[in-house]
């Protein structure tokens, strides 16, 4: 599983010329989930990820939570963290997880972060989205399950 974490000002999702997610000060999160992962993944990440402290505090480090800043999330499934660009100039995405498991995850997600964090918005699983991102930092982090579950 992989999360695109970028901390913003602002963040917003639009679907059709609608605007189907919003929000102020928080993260927004491209999610992109793989072919081996399950909840129990899903779950570490999501504790990961509330639980940096990648938000300045007030001398400027970085040094507060997501709930410290009382920020919200913005979470965006997006399949293509898996392209594998290691043969030719086509990506493949072989390793990204079929749709329905995705999208069943994508909402585990989703639910996981609701009981903790007040405010969480969503694109639309598996539509043409266009986001727009007032990115603070500008600060982005990649959290990789490989990387943080041994």
């Amino acid at each position: 599983m992989r999360f695109v974490i970028q901390v913003c000002s602002k963040a917003s999702v639009t679907v059709d010329k609608e605007v189907v997610g919003s929000i102020g000060r928080g993260y927004m999160v491209l999610i992109g989930v793989g072919q081996e992962d399950t909840q129990e993944i899903a779950d570490k990440m999501v504790e990961k990820m509330l639980k940096l402290r990648i938000n300045p505090d007030e001398n400027g480090k970085t040094n507060k939570s997501l709930s410290d800043v009382e920020g919200g999330l913005l979470l965006i499934s997006q399949f293509t963290l898996y392209a594998d660009c290691s043969h030719g100039n086509r990506p493949s995405f072989i390793h990204a997880g079929a749709p329905d498991k995705a999208k069943s995850i994508y909402e585990y997600i989703i639910e996981k972060c609701k009981a903790s964090v007040p405010v969480v918005e969503t694109g639309i699983f598996g539509a043409d989205m266009h986001v727009d991102l007032t990115n603070e930092g500008p600060f982005t982090i990649v959290l990789d399950s490989k990387d943080i579950i041994r």
